[in-house]
């Protein structure tokens, strides 16, 4: 798991990439929570994302957004992460120039700036958006949704409540085609204390199903 610098748009981007064994591996990218509220890509949920991508033989990314760790910059209200998450984006594709497609994965913060990633990069294929937070921020954007994926959240987070994210689904559109896998963990924090290992096995069970990357035994998915 090296670290890499990225020449981001207002400075010097930190991550850490794992480049797969497999030839021609597809892409993952992995977004990190608020950075107002302490959020870094050593997150724990960002980290087992991270790690659930690279199982399954992707070449995956996660990165601080400018001024989290050793990144440059300042924060931007999320239109500069934005900026952040598309220019390492095009670094990965850089060095993997045959890949066949990408996913973007997102925690909170992290799943609104990979939702209005994937609106403007037509080579993904598939997300992952956990707890994404419909009522912090507006994600009207989404019309139509390109692209199928799964949402996920807790339902005890008092953070995002799962009735602001089931108000999002009810209106979001979405093209021909393209499905919304949404689920709930039952009795999971914002923060999915004690319910990573579950909220992973979901993340798997919906990679098996939409055929991303190596299949992987989802484990016990206690509930859906």
């Amino acid at each position: 798991m090296p670290e890499v610098i990225i020449n981001g748009p207002a400075g010097r981007l930190e991550g850490r990439y794992t480049h797969s064994k497999v030839p021609n591996a597809p892409l993952a990218i992995v977004l990190h929570p608020d950075p107002q509220r302490g959020g870094t890509m050593n997150n724990k949920i960002t980290y087992h994302m991270f790690q659930a991508f690279s199982e399954r033989g992707f070449s995956v990314l996660r990165f601080n957004f400018r001024g989290v760790g050793n990144s440059q910059g300042i924060y931007d209200n999320g239109e500069g992460e934005l900026s952040d998450a598309a220019t390492a984006l095009d670094w990965m594709q850089e060095i993997n120039s045959n890949a066949p497609y990408t996913w973007v994965a997102g925690f909170s913060f992290g799943a609104w700036i990979g939702m209005q990633l994937l609106m403007r990069r037509p080579e993904v294929r598939g997300f992952v958006s956990v707890a994404p937070p419909a009522n912090l921020y507006d994600f009207s954007f989404l019309a139509p949704c390109p692209t199928s994926g799964l949402i996920i959240n807790g339902s005890r987070d008092d953070v995002v409540p799962s009735e602001s994210i089931d108000n999002m689904m009810s209106k979001l559109q979405v093209q021909k085609g393209v499905v919304m896998d949404r689920r709930v963990v039952e009795g999971a924090s914002h923060f999915f204390n004690d319910h990573t290992d579950e909220l992973i096995s979901h993340v798997h069970d919906h990679l098996n199903k939409a055929g991303g990357g190596q299949s992987v035994n989802a484990g016990l998915i206690e509930a859906a």
